[in-house]
């Protein structure tokens, strides 16, 4: 979540917060919960969790993630942000 709040400019607390946010800050959540899900392999419970909301949202936010990643500009975007995750988790991803 920090990595996600420093890359996009958008406040930690915000992303933490319970409840419904902005477009911006849920746009941000739910990239962040899909690659948290996808590149870190965590199950959605784990997911959840870590960011106070249920399986199930983060169930919705990875399919929108994945329809969206069909704009190009957007896809750029996630893959921008899956780099680096996979560069600040290297050693962790490799075991």
């Amino acid at each position: 979540m920090d990595i996600a709040a420093a890359l996009f400019n958008v406040s930690g607390k915000e992303l933490r917060r319970p409840g419904r946010t902005s477009l911006g800050v849920s746009r941000v959540r739910q990239i962040s919960m899909y690659v948290a899900h996808v590149i870190l392999g965590l199950n959605m419970s784990d997911v959840g969790r870590s960011f106070g909301r249920d399986r199930t949202t983060v169930v919705y936010a990875c399919h929108l993630i994945e329809d969206m990643r069909d704009v190009e500009e957007f896809d750029r975007v996630v893959a921008m942000m899956e780099r680096v995750i996979i560069a600040a988790f290297r050693d962790r991803l490799e075991r």
